[in-house]
């Protein structure tokens, strides 16, 4: 049995798990690189499990239909978009998730907040200008008296939201399911969408990525903002109309964004993106962490036992 642990860029899957318990059967391989499209069928052809981490390569129909040995997919995490399910059903693949620690959505929040400080206190720019022997190059901002936006208030919104009443900000909530009811039970105000983009200071998004949420940040939405507020995204680039943002940016109608999140992972070296110098990037770490790998791994070790054993658990294409 040949098992392909994909996209582990920190080489950790298997220092962070035992597949030995699997038996001596089980050979496993793990890639660190991302697999192109061009390469990726050929790559995994010959393996009868893969372990994909959560978003990072997508299995289309045509790339499932690609892998004659295919018999297990393993996503860490418990919802993935960018896996067809139906077409796993259609070939017989069982799809299983892999469940990740109970801090991840702390790391999110975290990760979120760490790139609205870095903004509003020019903490980049300033790192860099400092390294070329220049000395307090801009005007930081204070957050207290600050109106932040959170657009979705579920678990990760509301672990932002609180920290942003801890600083003695102005917190607005906003999505499409949010009631005034919910917001004031978070202690935070309910503002309808234009509201919301209009009166902020910052943005922060952490609403799940669906058909019904797609490019829920318009161009509309950025127009509302004032230009001198800022954007952060760290949950999926599709919430934004990317052509919108960019266009924003880069002609400094916005005053910058904190983006975790792309379109295109890895984002490429020639990226426009890179160019802009009012945004600060990191390579979608909100919920990477030890803690949360070592669950991701130690998961999916249990999900092939389980499907060796020919009971299968946490089953996400199950017929309905």
């Amino acid at each position: 049995m040949r098992i392909a642990i994909l996209d582990d860029y920190h080489g950790v899957a298997e220092r962070y798990a035992d597949w030995t318990t699997l038996g001596p059967r089980a050979q496993v391989q793990t890639f660190r690189d991302y697999l192109p499209d061009s390469a990726r069928a050929a790559a995994l052809a010959p393996f009868d499990v893969i372990v994909a981490m959560r978003e990072r390569t997508p299995f289309p129909a045509d790339l499932i239909n690609a892998l004659p040995q295919l018999r297990l997919l393993i996503t860490t995490g418990m919802r993935n978009l960018a896996i067809d399910m139906d077409a796993c059903r259609e070939r017989g693949i069982v799809v299983c998730g892999a469940p990740g620690s109970a801090d991840a959505n702390t790391a999110t929040a975290e990760l979120a907040w760490a790139h609205i400080l870095a903004l509003f206190k020019n903490l980049t720019t300033e790192d860099a200008n400092m390294r070329r022997g220049l000395w307090q190059t801009g005007m930081p901002r204070p957050l207290a008296g600050k109106r932040l936006g959170v657009v979705g208030l579920g678990k990760l919104g509301t672990a932002v939201a609180q920290v942003g009443r801890a600083f003695g900000m102005t917190v607005q909530a906003w999505s499409p399911n949010l009631t005034p009811e919910r917001a004031a039970q978070a202690g935070v105000q309910y503002a309808d969408k234009h509201t919301l983009f209009a009166d902020a200071d910052v943005v922060s998004l952490h609403l799940i990525l669906s058909e019904r949420t797609r490019n829920v940040v318009d161009a509309a939405a950025l127009a509302a903002m004032k230009p001198t507020a800022f954007l952060v995204n760290t949950s999926r680039a599709g919430l934004v109309d990317q052509e919108a943002l960019f266009d924003a940016l880069r002609k400094g109608r916005l005053a910058g964004a904190g983006l975790d999140v792309f379109d295109e992972e890895p984002l490429s070296a020639t990226s426009p993106w890179r160019a802009l110098d009012n945004v600060i990037l990191t390579p979608h770490l909100g919920y990477v962490s030890e803690e949360n790998f070592t669950a991701f791994y130690r998961n999916a070790v249990q999900a092939v036992q389980a499907w060796m054993s020919g009971e299968p658990k946490r089953v996400l294409n199950a017929e309905a």
